[in-house]
């Protein structure tokens, strides 16, 4: 992999797990709620997730769910579903005080995935940095050497830095009331995010448009 195509994707990259979106605000809710070492399991399971897509990309198998409508369309809905739906229970829970008893590390981690799986969008991002950063003329599993270093490391510090974020949050939400719009606004940013999942159209392939 030429350093100019490394560096393309590098960038890329960082702007693809940067921009806010449902792993972020799973991050930040995480932050506040959770113990930083268990809050931190959630960015392991994107890390996970990660490394699945990433490895099904070189394969093929996400180009073509993408270039697959039903299955798409399918997972766009069940995706859409479950972020409304968490949005939907975290507005209804906002007033209600955290429960004592902390949630099982193992419930944390697979809350995480679900997150980050159950959404075409990633499809959709590992489609577009394949289709545009990967060499056709250079073995795919030697570029690969360089991509998923790189792109690990990115997730990791972006997401690690949205749950110090939430955890910063938290110590500052003394108040209850300002605790209880912190929360809502969680609950928002899920259900727009599901919205706009469900509204979503199905990526294109190049050469299909």
């Amino acid at each position: 992999m030429s350093w100019d195509a490394w560096t393309l994707f590098a960038l890329f990259w960082v702007v693809f797990v940067t921009t806010p979106g449902p792993n972020a605000v799973n991050c930040i809710s995480n932050g506040m709620s959770l113990p930083f070492p268990k809050a931190m399991l959630g960015v392991l399971a994107i890390l996970t997730q990660a490394s699945a897509f990433l490895i099904l990309s070189a394969l093929g198998i996400t180009a073509l769910i993408a270039a697959s409508p039903t299955a798409f369309w399918v997972a766009k809905l069940i995706g859409a579903g479950f972020l409304i739906y968490m949005g939907i229970r975290g507005w209804m829970n906002a007033t209600r005080p955290v429960p004592a008893q902390e949630r099982p590390a193992r419930r944390v981690y697979l809350h995480a995935l679900a997150v980050a799986t159950i959404n075409p969008k990633s499809v959709a991002g590992y489609l577009a940095a394949f289709s545009q950063f990967i060499q056709p003329d250079v073995p795919v599993w030697g570029q690969m050497a360089y991509i998923m270093p790189t792109a690990l490391v990115i997730t990791t510090l972006s997401y690690t830095s949205f749950t110090l974020l939430g955890a910063a949050l938290g110590r500052a939400a003394l108040a209850a009331v300002f605790n209880v719009w912190i929360r809502r606004t969680m609950a928002v940013c899920f259900i727009i995010y599901g919205a706009l999942l469900g509204a979503s159209s199905t990526p294109q392939l190049e050469g299909t448009q």
